[in-house]
């Protein structure tokens, strides 16, 4: 009976991750013929070792094990496996990683390369925890002014109530704290599938627009809407 419950728990595990990656690489602009494949299967990780290398595929299957082995932990706790496991890549700029200043990597593109920015680790934990179960309405990418730095910046928000202080999620500053306590970023917008928020102090905001807001956010929801 405990096998059958882990097997049952793996098969949703994995159409979680079909759906979400499936979204990820329209969000990416990568979605063709050959790419809605089988999320964690030995395809999968054939192609990753072809595209890449052996260190890539190994990557991907650890990624593979971190979604399975937290399934069943509390939010905290996904947040935490999660945020550690991503913030392991290199931090690399787009033009040097994709020769374009702007590119939103999928989670296999980042794993696969073993280098993003910012976006691509904050994408990569967002698609991750929704496919362990947390619900979109507590997570949103936020854009951020890093001021130390001197430089526009992603993040994570992670809201445990509509109202609560978010939890950020950083590949820069990489312990989770409470927004308020992140003084070195200044806030400027978040957003994600439900819509897009202007932001207030300590990470908070107003809703401004429904459904997105983020041109690559919108093009992604319409182009699944319309089922293409």
């Amino acid at each position: 009976m405990y096998s059958q419950r882990i097997v049952v728990q793996s098969i949703k595990i994995k159409k979680q991750l079909r759906l979400t990656l499936f979204v990820l690489f329209w969000c990416s602009g990568l979605l063709y013929a050959d790419a809605v494949i089988d999320i964690f299967s030995p395809d999968l990780f054939n192609k990753v070792e072809k595209e890449y290398n052996q260190e890539a595929r190994e990557r991907v299957e650890q990624w593979q094990q971190l979604v399975l082995s937290v399934q069943a932990e509390k939010e905290e706790e996904k947040l935490a496996q999660v945020n550690r496991f991503f913030n392991r890549v290199r931090f690399v700029d787009d033009i040097r990683v994709w020769e374009q200043e702007d590119y939103w990597a999928t989670p296999i593109e980042f794993l696969g390369r073993n280098a993003g920015d910012c976006e691509d680790f904050a994408i990569a934990k967002y698609f991750t925890l929704r496919a362990l179960g947390i619900a979109p309405e507590k997570l949103r990418l936020m854009y951020v002014r890093a001021l130390k730095l001197k430089q526009s910046h992603m993040v994570l928000a992670y809201f445990k109530e509509p109202e609560s202080m978010p939890l950020i999620l950083d590949n820069i500053n990489k312990q989770i704290l409470p927004a308020n306590y992140r003084r070195d970023l200044q806030p400027i917008y978040s957003f994600n599938a439900d819509g897009l928020w202007a932001a207030k102090a300590q990470g908070r905001g107003r809703k401004i627009k429904n459904k997105g807001g983020h041109s690559a956010w919108e093009s992604l929801m319409n182009k699944i809407e319309h089922g293409h």
